[in-house]
This record gives structure tokens, sequence and C-alpha cells, in this order.
């Protein structure tokens, strides 16, 4: 009879200290996954945050004073803008309603 209480208060005390691994286990893994939520949280806060500087970088407004002053870029004007003309006898290629050029022989069935 002792020997069958030895053997069950070795089973007692072996699954309590299991029991207090798993709870110890079960609150580090919490507390970790608390810390990568609230890492998560504070990323899409700064996700957002690039994403609306971002937007206020790429203003139309903004993008034009940067051509002006930076690149030295202009508006084209009439006076500034060279027309081209095609050679005598040559004929224009033929603008599709996609907008792609296309040469004369292909818009009338021949090869190029």
């Amino acid at each position: 009879m002792t020997r069958l209480n030895l053997v069950l208060l070795l089973g007692l005390i072996l699954s309590a200290l299991y029991l207090v691994n798993v709870q110890y286990q079960s609150r580090r893994l919490y507390s970790e996954f608390d810390r990568a939520q609230s890492q998560a949280h504070r990323l899409a806060a700064e996700n957002e945050a690039l994403q609306v500087e971002k937007r206020a970088q790429a203003t139309s407004a903004r993008v034009a004073a940067l051509a002006k002053s930076k690149l030295q870029m202009r508006a084209a004007t009439p006076a500034v803008t060279t027309y081209v003309t095609y050679a005598h006898g040559a004929v224009a290629p033929a603008v599709t309603s996609v907008g792609a050029i296309s040469s004369p022989s292909a818009a009338s069935g021949g090869s190029p």
C-alpha cells in the first residue's frame, strides 16, 4: 500500500510541476503575442502616416513647382513649339482609335 501511495504522490508532484510549466509558457506566449500585436498597430499607424506624406508629395502643384525649379522646365507655348511636316509625297501614318500609330501599308492591308 505504501508503494502505491508513493507512486501516486510522485504522479501528483509531476503533474503539478507540469501544470506550473504549462501556465508559465502560456503567460510568456500571451505577453509575446501582446507585444507583437502592439507592434503591428504601431506599424499600421506609421504606414498610414507615410501614405499621407506620399500623397502630399505627389500633388500636381508640387510636381509642377519642382519641374520648374529643379529641372528648369517650362510650359509649351506656340512660340516654342516646333511643328514637323512630312516630305513631299509622303503619307502620314494613320492613328487608330486606341492611339497607336500604324503604317499606311498596314492600314490598307498590305505587309510592312
